[in-house]
């Protein structure tokens, strides 16, 4: 049955579009959008009062499945991919058995397939086992749908052997995405190295433990002439870094998550909450400024979440021993709402263009529109709802966000993937 999306605000730069109309979805695609659309027999869904996008994609996502199941699955966090309202999410490699040949990206695949809320695109790993000493099988993993590589989790130590990865792997013209930490520098760091861990007495984390890798993979990037995409970027410095390779013409891209964005180093205090608990951690007041700007001049490309389920009692346990990272799929599109567009400081265009269009360019995905023709992913979602974040209401199956107690404003009420409904009225179908 076909399916009239009638009355929505739609907006879509990249065909022009900022305005009350219809969409009328047939099938898995787009059949036709305009105003005062009608099809006899279609099932109606007035959306007067929301907004209307192309489905959001989250490229860079930890759905823990194979092997970590007691954190989260690829049936839980797509879920929760749905509520948040997106339609598509690039999963991380760093599972058990890892992801570095075809073999398990045939099983995230297979498993999203039967049990997921939103389509799921597998990245696999640049080296065997994340230990960064052989390449990885990356033509079987294209072969069988890989999106892109990365070793997500701790990145490439050694700088001949991400040339080495960078050498090969190019042919298929994936984008390499890179977790910038020099672990020998970092240590076991636990916070931004500052006032803050002094405070604490915490181990610091120093912002040029990121830098020093964002410096330098820029440089093999333009060594080998592979697109490079630096992962949840967290200084000014390093966003300047990446702000000059584009301005060489360097295919260098970089994405921001919202605890990067909205959260700094002050919100630890003697409660030691690990929640807040990431890598690359919580930085200064100066770099969460200097990323909003990058999100707002451009340099900045994708807002992802970097979700990263744990269960409680691993969260639980005394701060140096508990896990890294957070989750987000829930918040996202909330936060962005509520801290950049409720704000004045940007509008829904750069939204789309910051979690749609551009995470499916680099992801070499097929384009989505609001157009006759396009495939029906859609994101709906009113931007003025006001809710609480509440741990109880997460449909993840973990718990450890950062913005719990948040105030936000804008939710996301129906979702589409191909056509089908994976939301409806802020329910996971």
């Amino acid at each position: 049955m076909a399916l009239l999306l009638k009355n929505a605000h739609v907006v879509d730069p990249a065909v022009e579009l900022d305005g009350i109309m219809d969409v009328l979805v047939d099938g898995d695609k787009i059949a036709a959008v305009g105003e005062g659309l009608t099809a006899e027999g279609a099932e109606v869904l007035d959306l007067t009062g929301k907004y209307l996008v192309p489905g959001l994609v989250d490229m860079h996502v930890h759905l823990r499945e194979p092997g970590y199941e007691a954190k989260g699955d690829i049936e839980s966090e797509t879920a929760a991919a749905a509520k948040g309202g997106f339609t598509g999410v690039c999963s991380m490699p760093n599972t058990d058995p890892v992801t570095d040949n075809g073999v398990v990206i045939e099983y995230v695949k297979s498993v999203a397939a039967v049990k997921g809320h939103c389509r799921v695109y597998p990245s696999g790993a640049m080296t065997k086992g994340l230990k960064g000493e052989v390449i990885s099988e990356m033509g079987n993993m294209v072969a069988h749908g890989a999106v892109a590589f990365t070793d997500d989790g701790r990145g490439v130590q050694g700088a001949g052997m991400l040339r080495r990865a960078m050498d090969y792997g190019k042919m298929f013209g994936k984008v390499f995405m890179s977790h910038c930490q020099d672990e020998d520098l970092v240590g076991e760091g636990q916070i931004n190295e500052g006032v803050v861990s002094t405070r604490l007495g915490l181990l610091g984390w120093p912002a040029e433990g990121e830098e020093i890798q964002i410096a330098r993979d820029i440089q093999i990037a333009e060594l080998t002439g592979a697109k490079l995409h630096i992962q949840h970027i967290s200084t000014a410095k390093g966003l300047e870094y990446v702000r000059a390779a584009k301005a060489k013409g360097l295919p260098v891209t970089c994405e921001a998550t919202p605890h990067h964005l909205f959260l700094t180093e002050e919100v630890f205090d003697g409660t030691y909450d690990t929640c807040h608990k990431v890598n690359p951690p919580l930085r200064t007041a100066a770099d969460t400024e200097a990323l909003i700007a990058g999100v707002l001049d451009g340099t900045v490309d994708a807002i992802v979440t970097d979700h990263a389920p744990h269960s409680d009692w691993e969260k639980s346990r005394e701060f140096e021993l508990a896990p890294f990272g957070m989750i987000g799929l829930e918040t996202s599109l909330a936060l962005v709402i509520t801290n950049l567009i409720k704000t004045g400081k940007m509008g829904y265009a750069r939204m789309v263009e910051l979690m749609s269009s551009k995470p499916r360019e680099i992801l070499g995905l097929e384009p989505v529109t609001i157009a006759e023709g396009s495939v029906a992913d859609i994101t709906v979602f009113d931007a003025d709802a006001t809710w609480t974040v509440d741990e109880n209401e997460f449909v993840s199956h973990a718990k450890n966000s950062g913005f719990k107690g948040a105030e936000l404003t804008g939710r996301a009420t129906d979702v589409f993937v191909g056509g089908k409904r994976t939301l409806a009225e802020g329910v996971v179908c």
